[in-house]
């Protein structure tokens, strides 16, 4: 576990430090402890608690095998996000936002696979074959495209979640995650609005320490996170051996009870009527025996058959049907598109935008196991819609 942020630790990073009166948004109003010298004072104890329920979040993301997307293009935050967040192997941007990053993921795929499709030229020995002037050319757009792009080249589909600093200055992006329902998380300063986000750290985003102290804590969970998904891989592997093992040690008991019970019901008149109400206290033990062996399966079948894999589905469209008793991608390819587009209303007006009409297609192909036609078919769909 990580240690918890003491508000003493955040007090000397300057993360309660605000910005002038003049410039705040009364929104933030709940977060301000007081004002001093025309500056507005953060509440640290307020931060505290806001950056402990985001990482708790985080990490169970960060566990689900989701990536997390990290935006931060201002000067101050620019190398400290890049070091911070290459350390647990997630995306980010640190350079300009692209335009449809997000809602038009398909096409920066797209300019992603013209980098390795340079590689392979450059591997094949048809970069030679080309003149210098078109060397240059393709040279010239490999740096661009790396300097833009190169730090999300493994981002193959949506993320299940976003990490901005400074919302003011990456509203698009906040937009952008708002219309695909995708968590938002952020540090916010006291001059901006609060109500888009869904998980609200209030801190100072201008100074390189404060971004630090809060990126170092909000890392250090995702890397809880993504520690915990290895343990748990590992641990799948005894588990279904122990399983087959007890399997195969109940069915020959099972065997010479059968055998065992003719003989007895041959032999005597009266006792076929005693075995006939010995059963009805069996179902006592059985019982326990059946919801033991399903309580095995289930952690496991809920660890495999994760809805976010299917392209749409973010962490509260999953939440919500799972509520609804949809857990297994068959439940979903059974379910129909508009009782799926039902409960997703029915749990938030936010997700009534969402298109589940692939979904029950998707869930199919994951149901029998035909994963690699499953990243190839949303690859190449637009948002998982063909």
């Amino acid at each position: 576990m990580a240690s918890k942020p003491e508000v003493k630790d955040l007090l000397e990073a300057g993360v309660h430090f605000g910005h002038l009166t003049r410039k705040w948004n009364p929104n933030m109003a709940p977060y301000i402890y007081m004002e001093r010298n025309g500056i507005h004072v953060i509440n640290l104890y307020k931060t505290v608690a806001k950056l402990d329920e985001a990482k708790e979040a985080l990490k169970k993301i960060a566990s689900s095998g989701r990536k997390i997307l990290f935006v931060a293009t201002k000067k101050q935050a620019k190398d400290i996000v890049a070091d911070k967040v290459s350390k647990v192997n997630m995306p980010y941007i640190t350079e300009r936002w692209p335009g449809g990053m997000l809602t038009n993921f398909v096409t920066i795929r797209k300019a992603v696979k013209k980098m390795t499709a340079i590689d392979r030229m450059k591997k094949d020995g048809t970069f030679n074959t080309l003149s210098k002037k078109e060397r240059l050319q393709v040279d010239r757009l490999r740096a661009k495209l790396e300097k833009n792009l190169g730090s999300i080249a493994d981002m193959t589909r949506l993320p299940g979640a976003i990490f901005i600093v400074d919302t003011m200055r990456e509203h698009i992006a906040v937009k952008e995650a708002q219309k695909l329902n995708i968590p938002i998380f952020a540090m916010v300063d006291t001059n901006s609005d609060p109500r888009p986000i869904d998980f609200v750290i209030p801190a100072n985003d201008d100074a390189g320490k404060s971004i630090e102290a809060i990126l170092s804590e909000v890392t250090g969970a995702v890397a809880e996170g993504l520690a915990d998904r290895k343990s748990e891989k590992q641990e799948e592997k005894p588990t279904e051996t122990e399983a087959t093992v007890e399997t195969a040690t109940a069915e020959p008991t099972n065997n010479v009870e059968e055998v065992k019970t003719p003989e007895v019901e041959a032999s005597k008149d009266v006792p076929v009527e005693e075995t006939v109400e010995e059963p009805k206290e069996a179902p006592v033990e059985t019982k326990v025996a059946v919801e033991e062996k399903k309580a095995v399966p289930t952690k496991s079948s809920a660890e495999v058959e994760d809805l976010t894999k299917i392209e749409g589905i973010g962490p509260k469209a999953a939440e919500a049907l799972n509520n609804k008793g949809v857990v297994t991608y068959k439940d979903l390819a059974e379910a129909a598109p508009d009782t799926i587009k039902e409960i997703l209303t029915e749990a938030s007006s936010r997700m009534a935008h969402l298109d589940p009409t692939t979904w029950p297609k998707q869930a199919q192909m994951a149901a029998d196991g035909k994963w690699d036609e499953l990243k190839e078919w949303q690859e190449n769909a637009k948002g998982g819609v063909e």
